[in-house]
């Protein structure tokens, strides 16, 4: 939800931009708008507040939108981030079919190590990435215009929110950013503080900062890369294990943070970030429980610290064990909070298999164990979080709090809309793999079809971090001190050691001789 202020005769009106309703303030009448009653005495910091930034605060009551009918397809934010994920992978999947890919402009830069070999890259890609700001341009102004924006203040303040994801892409491909720990996530995070922070912006930039509809977008369409053969394919031991590691880390980190005295909104955004993968589980769960704006970020920080630790830590701690490169990636993937940051790790642990170290197995087996376990069998676990704690936060939070009566309605108002997206999308590459084997998967349908939609993925989950850091105060993210390192160190612990008994102890052997084909 987004409220845009402006004032006119005296009075300050609010439009609510994410569903329709509007409220008229003057002189200390409280605003209702879709879901949650406002007092409007003081503007906010921002001037517009996306979906991310928080036009949600906690403690206010919330209310079901008037009427909305069918009107809620084309008016609210999530409907949006399903009709645009769903038409991209149905227009991939029609083209896959047809013999053709999306892959042109699905373009994004690739491996560089000198700033010539980058400008060479961008240049020769030029009209490829002119084409694709279009696309995205044209289908978010859509969008966001149906749910009360200003197109020509979006489009100008998205083209900002392009230029600079192009350039934290480009970091996150650099030839050394590994060995610097430079992780796409924390850079768009740390740019878009340092702008909002020290060199400031025009208010009316805002409009662009869609942190919710973007990470939305990006769930929906990875469900299409996560097609339920695959999940068939990962075998009930991986997810077994990882449905035990989100269950554990999630409770850990929730009621550790609650024992602190921490908001059990944080607590779950918290819990959801080491349960899951991360950052874009962090986001997608704030939505769904409606999180303070500076939530999100706190969360994020800390799963991008740990993950970068972890990166060096467990691939040392597995090569001191001897542990078997299928082992060894079992491992780092139950562990890991951040899928591009434990890849690293298991690519670097699978690169020491051989005789010269004495570490079993082969490079493909710490991948596909990694990726049996963390990007299948942990990352499904984004959608059942997000909706689990919706309805726990209408049923029993905001009823406690508010009323004595939770309003049925605002479950299925609250309902987190991309679950639905998410999960269709993966019925329909599911279709389509179904008669494939894996290694035709790997070879044929994963370049045409899944790695298109996966760049497109990538670039709505970097304009989501970015916005992130674009809404956020960096003493928003201070105000709540030391206890959420606390509690989702707590949860860093249990996860490392549970994902060791399981991967080593019980399911050892299951991961030594993993099959890569």
């Amino acid at each position: 939800m987004g409220l845009q202020y402006f004032e006119a005769n005296g009075l300050e009106h609010a439009v609510a931009i994410d569903g329709g309703l509007k409220a008229w303030k003057d002189a200390g009448q409280p605003i209702v708008t879709n879901g949650f009653s406002k007092n409007t005495g003081k503007k906010t910091k921002t001037g517009v507040m996306s979906s991310s930034s928080s036009a949600s605060s906690l403690g206010e009551e919330p209310v079901a939108p008037a009427r909305p009918g069918w009107q809620e397809l084309w008016a609210k934010e999530d409907w949006w981030a399903v009709w645009l994920g769903l038409g991209t992978v149905t227009l991939a999947s029609a083209l896959f079919l047809g013999g053709s890919s999306l892959s042109w402009i699905a373009v994004a830069p690739a491996k560089w190590s000198t700033f010539s070999q980058l400008g060479g890259q961008l240049a020769a890609n030029a009209w490829r990435y002119a084409a694709q700001f279009a696309a995205f341009a044209t289908a978010f102004t859509v969008a966001t215009s149906l749910i009360g924006q200003r197109p020509k203040a979006f489009i100008l303040s998205f083209a900002l929110v392009y230029i600079l994801s192009i350039s934290i892409m480009a970091a996150g491909n650099w030839d050394q950013s590994q060995h610097y720990n430079i992780e796409p996530p924390l850079v768009a995070l740390a740019l878009g503080l340092l702008i909002s922070n020290v060199l400031g912006f025009p208010r009316w930039l805002d409009e662009g900062f869609r942190v919710e509809f973007y990470i939305k977008l990006g769930i929906v369409l990875l469900g299409a890369t996560l097609p339920f053969t695959l999940i068939m394919w990962a075998g009930p031991v991986a997810i077994l294990q990882a449905s035990i590691v989100s269950l554990s880390t999630f409770f850990v980190i929730f009621f550790a943070a609650r024992k602190l005295g921490l908001d059990r909104r944080l607590a779950a955004v918290l819990g959801a970030g080491g349960a899951v993968c991360g950052v874009s589980a962090a986001i997608a769960v704030a939505g769904a429980v409606r999180a303070r704006k500076e939530h999100p970020p706190i969360a994020i920080t800390l799963v991008v610290l740990w993950a970068i630790v972890l990166i060096f830590a467990l691939p040392l701690i597995s090569r001191a064990m001897h542990l078997s490169a299928g082992v060894g990636g079992a491992w780092i993937g139950t562990s890991e909070f951040a899928d591009a940051a434990g890849l690293a790790a298991a690519q670097s642990y699978g690169g020491l298999a051989g005789p010269a170290t004495g570490i079993a197995g082969t490079a493909d087996q710490a991948l596909a164990s990694y990726t049996l376990i963390k990007v299948i069998g942990r990352d499904i676990w984004i959608g059942i979080w997000a909706f689990a704690l919706a309805v726990v936060a209408v049923t029993k939070w905001e009823r406690s709090e508010v009323h004595p009566k939770a309003q049925a309605g605002q479950i299925w108002w609250r309902f987190p809309k991309f679950v639905i997206g998410f999960l269709v999308a993966s019925v329909i590459t599911t279709l389509i793999v179904r008669r494939y084997t894996l290694r035709d998967y790997n070879a044929l349908v994963k370049p045409s079809l899944i790695a298109p939609i996966a760049s497109l993925r990538t670039w709505a989950f970097t304009f989501s971090f970015l916005s992130i850091g674009l809404t956020t105060r960096i003493r928003e993210l201070t105000s709540a001190g030391i206890k959420p390192c606390l509690a989702f160190t707590a949860g860093v612990i249990v996860n490392v050691i549970l994902g060791y008994f399981l991967s080593v102890l019980v399911f050892g052997r299951y991961w030594e001789s993993i099959a890569t084909h």
